[in-house]
């Protein structure tokens, strides 16, 4: 299947979930990711949900982040739409939040985090077994992590589908996504 064709398809799925739904899978992923291994790992790059868009919940991870591994640094984006490039901030909390325009939490501090960034949480809408995935398609992640060497790690509430049609040589494969089931590895 293509990018626009799972776009659309996946969207429709996600946004068809319940409050409940997204609460409950949310909480399956956090289990999930709660089983990576953490050592070496020093700072986590991790995406804040649009929970209008049934995003999962990754206010979930930080908190076990904090909680089980307070030597982490997290560090969330900031988006840059007129560039498409987005920085990159620790996180001082939500209470240093604030939705922008299109409804994405991001941080109120202009602090950019300086230093590598061993892992990364990737939104997306859907991936195949290859590892490829299905984004908003602005390719704000793809930018992102070109060059980077990192541990790129998707959620998903869904299981794979097969294979991404449409994939091309800017495209970053996910190391890892995690489901509610499963961490599938790649």
């Amino acid at each position: 299947m293509n990018k626009s064709t799972l776009r659309k398809q996946e969207s429709l799925r996600r946004n068809a979930l319940s409050g409940e739904e997204v609460i409950l899978l949310s909480k399956r992923l956090l289990k999930q990711f709660s089983i990576l291994d953490f050592k070496g790992i020093n700072t986590v790059h991790v995406f804040l949900p649009i929970l209008e868009k049934n995003e999962p919940d990754t206010f979930m991870l930080i908190s076990w982040l904090e909680t089980n591994h307070p030597e982490i640094k997290i560090v969330v984006p900031r988006a840059d739409f007129e560039t498409s490039l987005m920085t990159h901030h620790p996180y001082a909390g939500a209470e240093a939040l604030a939705k922008n325009h299109f409804n994405i939490w991001e941080p109120t501090d202009k602090q950019e985090h300086q230093g590598d960034i061993d892992m990364v949480i990737i939104p997306l809408l859907a991936f195949d077994t290859y590892g490829y995935r299905v984004g908003y398609g602005k390719g704000f992640y793809d930018r992102f992590l070109e060059g980077r060497k990192t541990l790129k790690v998707g959620l998903s509430f869904f299981e794979s589908v097969d294979t991404i049609s449409d994939t091309h040589a800017n495209d970053i494969r996910l190391d890892v996504c995690i489901t509610p089931e499963k961490i599938i590895y790649f």
